[in-house]
């Protein structure tokens, strides 16, 4: 059985960090690429970050890149987000997602497998 479970997220200050993890189960994890998406209330859900399946390739949105780091560890089956400088447009549910073509995509169709996300505030 496909699970994939996020966890780090909560309630924090403008300028703090938080590390996203997820954890995955039910398929060979070193063969997806894997990714992060986010939805804030009443909006589109967007990419964030991806990484291919060995961890040599990352991308990054343009609204985290420079503040966001993106890393997997194959063996442990997990992937990490983080994020520093958090500001208030950052609040949104985070999700993580596996990418079955291992290169790790911007497009959401491109994912087989989501978490339930986990929610992120940042407020002061």
């Amino acid at each position: 059985q496909v699970e994939l479970v996020e966890s780090g997220g909560g309630r924090v200050q403008p300028g703090d960090s938080l590390r996203l993890s997820c954890k995955a189960t039910g398929f060979i994890f070193s063969e997806y690429a894997m990714g992060w998406f986010r939805q804030a209330p009443g909006k589109e859900r967007e990419f964030v970050a991806a990484i291919n399946w060995s961890g040599a390739n990352t991308y990054y949105a343009t609204f985290v890149e420079g503040r966001s780091t993106i890393s997997r560890d194959n063996a442990k089956k997990t992937v990490n987000l983080q994020v520093n400088n958090l500001k208030p447009e950052d609040t949104a549910v985070y999700f993580c997602a596996a990418d079955g073509t291992g290169i790790g995509a911007e497009g959401a169709t491109w994912y087989n497998y989501w978490g339930p996300g986990t929610q992120v505030t940042v407020s002061s």
